[in-house]
């Protein structure tokens, strides 16, 4: 049986370093979804034959409905599914546009849960989901207020989902990095080069999340200031966490 991982948003940072650290896996295809063709073209290109392009849009049910039936034609064993498509914008909430809360939502939370039940059935012994979350899950984060509440919807179904596969073999990992260095993030607001504590490389980043999917792991965390964060969202009231986190903020809001 042909052994496959799928992963979601392929093209971005961390999805081009998991197609760089998956396909030395033990597996036959790398199924790597995104709605960019002339990238998913380039990533076979620099990754080999074992890159499969599928070109679709998460934030429509049709797209999901073409991973369904690649599945029920080739029957795989799907080795690894990796939820790694989002969307992040920054702003206050009146910036938001109705399209971009329905697209936001659909791809953050709905597209992810999708996925999972559909990839479930075709997984077995030793299977791994990874559905890729933030940090920004560990508390509400005004200005980005509707990535951060997606975020800990995905974290929380994640670890819920992991209790439920329990005797299957089949395990499901919430991974939470902070800030990942890739060229997504945004580097300046109003004029200002933006500082990111504790940022972390996407190699990192996903060697961590490979290495705790293997041990079983419900939450992967790569870094000390991650850990840290972590500790202190669940010792401090969650305002004074807002709080502290408007304090870094504010000066970047500020307009010159």
């Amino acid at each position: 049986m042909k052994k496959v991982a799928i992963l979601t948003g392929a093209t971005g940072g961390l999805g081009k370093e998991f197609v760089k650290q998956i396909v030395n896996e033990d597996i036959d295809e790398v199924w790597a979804i995104a709605r960019n063709e002339k990238k998913l073209s380039e990533l076979k290109a620099q990754y080999g034959e074992k890159v499969v392009p599928v070109p679709l849009d998460l934030s429509e049910l049709e797209g999901i409905r073409t991973v369904e039936v690649m599945l029920k034609e080739q029957a795989p064993c799907v080795k690894y599914l990796i939820n790694n498509a989002g969307l992040a914008k920054m702003g206050k909430y009146s910036e938001f546009t109705p399209e971009e809360i329905d697209q936001t939502i659909n791809v953050n939370c709905k597209a992810p849960v999708l996925m999972t039940q559909l990839c479930i059935p075709y997984m077995g012994e030793g299977s791994r989901i990874l559905q890729i979350s933030s940090a920004s899950a560990f508390q509400p984060n005004p200005y980005i207020n509707l990535y951060a509440a997606s975020k800990a919807f995905e974290r929380s179904y994640s670890r819920a989902l992991n209790v439920e596969l329990k005797g299957t073999g089949i395990t499901s990992t919430a991974v939470c990095p902070s800030w990942v260095d890739t060229e997504l993030l945004q580097k300046e607001i109003n004029g200002k080069t933006v500082r990111f504590p504790g940022i972390v490389s996407a190699e990192r980043v996903v060697r961590q999340a490979i290495r705790d999917a293997k041990r079983g792991k419900d939450m992967s965390v790569c870094s000390l200031y991650v850990k840290c964060q972590h500790v202190n969202v669940k010792i401090l009231p969650q305002k004074w966490v807002m709080k502290l986190w408007m304090a870094g903020l504010d000066k970047y809001l500020k307009e010159n």
